[in-house]
């Protein structure tokens, strides 16, 4: 049903609608299809935006279009290469759009006029390339306002007050933009997530906002919890001044060494050669895992060269890839990651992979070229590899909130919440459309993921999740793969020693499983299929055992009025890890089934925050062996 806003045919009113330029008789299509005409560069992307249909709201949404009742509640045009203007006067004409997300697009200029849509609730506008200050009382009067993000822009001047005053506010992502001065205080009791890393920010961080993760903040000029204390401004004064001094004795004593040196050509020669065999201070990617080989670049040869799969993505040498200063992210059965900045400033992450031999040169090439064509928002596209025989290295895109593994097992700092219910299913709601998407695109695979767990579910700056090491199952060593990958603990392969493409699925109920529960499934961390029977016990201890609430992570907040749904989603997960292959579910159906699920069991479209005065509200209700119909054993 398409809405039409009423009509008051009074001279006063027709007059002044007349005067401001609304059009009071406008259906919601016609509101849309004017706001259509501002945007550029959609292609067919919105075609089914057509007056001829039965409207946004019809029997289907048209696309990015989101209904409540038959109104429209929500925009979320996203990944759609979208320019043009966003045309906040007609999106006012929308009385019921309470959320928009125009989120990794090519918008550009000033920040929009968004407090004139004063009963919003969620801003996305993340990675696109608006400029300029936003004005300090770009926020005012936008009091329903709970999720801002901004972040991957190109946003000047100070942090406006306005945004930190808002009263209902709980997620905020300013990073990556070039945001200057002091961080505003935040009033709000119920702030989850407030993100202002890699700005010009400077001095405290507010009391509010201590028990933030640390990487938050960094890229800044700030102190105080939860970084290092603010030193006093005497105490920098006096560091300045033994800085001043002792740098200048030690460039004395290096200017009288050198001098002595080079008097004498025997010491000269011998402190060169020395400094060749020196390797560099600062750490980098290929030092890592080699740092007594000085001739590690020597290995790679003058010509070596990545090979790009993204035709759109800006090239880099490897040698500048290998030699940027890195972080380690951590080591695995694979191999290590490591983050590693590169001249253009982007964070890419590099993979060393040791076990993938299983294919030659030119069929491993192919292979990579397939999967960096894929394109998906929950995908973690593949941008370069290098080959060598003895090892391999995968360039992929950083992904700024880490792994859903780091979130559910990590300590947290005290107070520090965990996940919430809202933020779990977007995970998971994402986490299937991935799959489906590596279904479709890899279908003449088995596994088109092959190794799918928390670990390899990374999280974008909005939580959106990106499925990372898919599709690798053809180019691993088979002895390595079937020691170490998911797919290969399932029960059908510790069984029969065959998979299918079920496979995947039963790596996904597993997943839900853990992301409900909080449970590590231990058996990951060992090898071969000695595991499996710990797997078995552990699916077995999650739904034999009475349940009341304690089935649920203890963490996991904003779960009010939605222990329904949570149930749905563990009923959902059972049957995706249901022993009998035959009997476990196609992921078709899974998708469908995870699609349906709402936040909140009455579904009144509410766009809900995630850490609320809720509390930890979890289902008394009992919860025995008779709500599901399956078996953990074959």
């Amino acid at each position: 049903m398409d809405h039409t806003k009423p009509c008051f045919w009074f001279p006063l009113l027709f007059t002044l609608a007349y005067f401001v330029g609304l059009s009071w008789c406008q259906t919601e299509a016609e509101i849309l299809l004017k706001f259509k005409t501002s945007l550029t560069n959609y292609g067919s992307q919105l075609d089914d935006w057509d007056a001829s249909g039965p409207g946004p709201c019809g029997a289907k949404n048209w696309t990015g279009v989101r209904c409540f009742n038959g109104s429209v509640y929500g925009l979320r045009l996203e990944n759609m290469s979208l320019k043009g203007v966003i045309d906040i006067d007609t999106l006012m004409g929308l009385q019921l759009l309470r959320t928009v997300s125009f989120m990794n697009n090519r918008f550009v200029g000033p920040f929009p006029d968004v407090n004139k849509l004063v009963y919003l609730r969620a801003l996305y506008l993340a990675n696109n390339s608006f400029s300029g200050a936003i004005r300090e009382d770009g926020f005012a009067g936008m009091n329903a306002l709970q999720k801002v993000f901004l972040g991957w822009n190109n946003f000047t001047g100070p942090i406006p007050r306005s945004l930190a005053a808002l009263p209902r506010l709980v997620q905020l992502g300013l990073e990556w933009n070039h945001f200057e001065g002091r961080i505003p205080d935040f009033e709000q009791d119920n702030l989850s997530l407030v993100n202002v890393a890699h700005n010009n920010l400077y001095g405290p961080i507010p009391y509010r906002l201590s028990n933030m993760n640390p990487s938050f903040f960094a890229g800044n000029n700030l102190c105080g919890k939860p970084l290092p204390g603010c030193k006093s401004s005497r105490k920098k004064r006096t560091i300045i001044i033994i800085i001043v001094v002792s740098g200048s004795l030690v460039i004395l004593a290096l200017i009288a060494a050198v001098s002595y040196i080079l008097k004498d050509p025997a010491m000269a020669s011998r402190f060169k050669e020395q400094e060749k065999k020196k390797p560099g201070n600062t750490v980098t990617v290929g030092q890592m895992s080699e740092e007594k080989s000085a001739n590690y670049y020597k290995k790679l040869g003058d010509n070596a060269r990545l090979q790009f799969v993204r035709r759109e993505r800006e090239r880099f040498e490897l040698q500048d890839l290998l030699r940027a200063s890195a972080e380690v992210l951590g080591s695995g059965s694979f191999g290590s990651s490591y983050k590693a900045v590169i001249s253009n400033g982007r964070a890419m992450v590099v993979k060393r992979f040791k076990h993938m031999n299983n294919v030659g040169k030119e069929e491993f090439r192919e292979h990579m070229a397939r999967l960096g064509g894929l394109s998906h928002p929950n995908v973690l596209s593949l941008v370069a590899f290098y080959y060598r025989r003895e090892e391999k290295l995968l360039v992929s895109d950083f992904a700024p909130n880490g792994s859903l593994a780091s979130h559910l097992h990590s300590r947290r700092a005290p107070g520090q919440p965990g996940l919430d219910w809202p933020t779990r299913l977007k995970i998971i709601k994402g986490v299937a459309k991935g799959l489906a998407y590596l279904y479709n695109q890899l279908s003449n695979l088995t596994l088109p993921h092959g190794h799918l767990k928390s670990s390899n579910v990374l999280l974008d700056h909005t939580f959106e999740p990106l499925l990372a090491d898919y599709g690798l199952i053809p180019v691993v060593n088979k002895e390595h793969a079937h020691q170490f990958m998911v797919a290969y603990k399932s029960p059908e392969f510790s069984q029969y020693d065959r998979t299918t493409r079920k496979t995947d699925v039963w790596s996904l109920g597993i997943l839900i499983l853990e992301l409900l529960t909080g449970k590590f499934p231990a058996n990951y961390l060992k090898q071969g299929k000695g595991g499996n029977a710990d797997l078995a016990t552990w699916v077995n201890s999650v739904v034999r055992e009475e349940w009341t609430g304690e089935v649920f992570d203890k963490d996991m907040k904003g779960t009010r009025n939605g222990e329904g749904e949570m149930l749905n989603l563990l009923k959902i997960g059972m049957c995706c890890c249901e022993w009998n292959v035959e009997r476990r579910w196609e992921l078709k159906e899974a998708l469908a089934k995870i699609e349906e699920l709402k936040e909140r069991d009455s579904d009144n479209a509410e766009d809900y925050s995630s850490y609320g005065s809720e509390g930890e509200v979890h289902t008394s209700r009992a919860v025995t062996e008779e709500d599901f119909s399956f078996s953990v054993h074959g």
